[in-house]
C-alpha cells in the first residue's frame, strides 16, 4: 500500500493539514504538488491498495480552478482516496462535494473527507495560528479513524455523507490582486513560485491580473516581504465576514 499526498497548498495551511494527517499513520507518504502544474510521467500509477490524499482549500466555497484542472490529469484507478478542504474559518461551502464528484470522475474511490481550519491566507485575524494544538489532537483523532477504515474497507462500504449542493455556488474569488512595493529587488523568486505564472519572469514587479487567482503565495514567500495587497480593500472584506469568522469553528470529519 502506498500513500500518496496530492496537494495544492499556495500558502502551507492546506499542506500543514495534510502532513498531521498522515503523520499519524507512520508510513512512508510521497507527495504530488499540485501548485506545480507539470506533473511527472514517472510519478506510480494508483493501484486499488493504495490510498490518495487529496487536499485543497477552499476558495469562496468551491475548489480552486487550477486546481480542478491539475487533477483532472491523473488517473485514480479506483485508489482508496481521502478528501481534504482547508478554510479561513468562515465557511467551506460546496468545496467538499465538488472537490468528491472531482475524485470520483477521475475514478478515486472516496471513503473519507476532512474539513479543517487553517490561517485564513488574505485576513490573517482569522482562524490566526491554526491548526493550533487542539486541531492537531482532534486531527491526529481523525486520522486513526480513518486507517481504521482504510484497513476494513471494501467495494461495498457504504461512501462518507458530504454536505454541499448541486449545482454548486457561483464560482467567485477575490479580486485581490498581490502588487510589488519599492522594496522590491526584483529577484523573481515569486514569478518561480507562482501556480498561475500570473508573474513575468523578465518584470517580476507586475502581475497579470487575469491570470492571478489571488492564492498569496508570492505575498506569503516574497523573501523582501515586497508584495502585498491593498490595505483598504482587506479591511472592508474583513469587516464584512467579521461576524460569521470571528466564531472559532471546528474541524469536521465525514465517514
Amino acid at each position: 500500500m502506498s500513500i500518496v499526498q496530492i496537494v495544492f497548498s499556495p500558502t502551507g495551511g492546506t499542506q500543514r493539514v495534510t502532513d498531521i494527517i498522515t503523520g499519524e499513520w507512520n508510513m512512508p507518504v510521497q507527495r504530488l504538488d499540485l501548485t506545480d502544474e507539470k506533473i511527472s510521467p514517472d510519478f506510480p500509477t494508483f493501484g486499488k491498495e493504495d490510498v490518495a490524499v487529496l487536499s485543497v482549500p477552499s476558495f469562496g466555497g468551491r475548489v480552486p480552478a487550477l486546481a480542478s484542472q491539475r487533477i483532472a490529469k491523473i488517473d485514480g484507478n479506483q485508489a482508496k482516496c481521502i478528501l481534504i478542504c482547508v478554510y479561513g474559518n468562515r465557511a467551506y461551502e460546496d468545496t467538499l462535494t465538488e472537490l468528491n464528484d472531482i475524485a470520483e470522475k477521475n475514478g478515486f474511490h472516496v471513503i473519507a473527507a476532512i474539513a479543517a481550519v487553517a490561517e485564513h491566507s488574505i485576513m490573517h485575524q482569522y482562524a490566526a495560528g491554526r491548526p493550533d494544538g487542539e486541531d492537531e489532537e482532534e486531527l491526529r483523532h481523525f486520522a486513526r479513524r480513518i486507517l481504521e477504515k482504510i484497513q476494513t474497507d471494501s467495494p461495498l462500504a457504504s461512501p462518507p455523507q458530504i454536505p454541499g449542493n448541486h449545482p454548486y455556488k457561483e464560482y467567485k474569488v477575490s479580486n485581490l490582486i498581490p502588487e510589488a512595493d519599492e522594496s522590491c529587488n526584483l529577484c523573481g523568486h515569486c514569478a518561480n513560485i507562482c501556480p498561475a505564472h500570473a508573474i513575468s519572469q523578465d518584470q517580476p514587479n507586475l502581475t497579470d491580473s487575469s491570470a492571478c487567482i489571488s492564492c498569496m503565495r508570492c505575498v506569503a514567500k516574497c523573501p523582501q516581504s515586497a508584495r502585498k495587497v491593498d490595505h483598504n480593500m482587506v479591511f472592508a472584506l474583513s469587516e464584512k465576514v467579521k461576524e460569521t469568522c470571528t466564531v472559532r469553528k471546528r474541524n469536521e470529519l465525514y465517514l
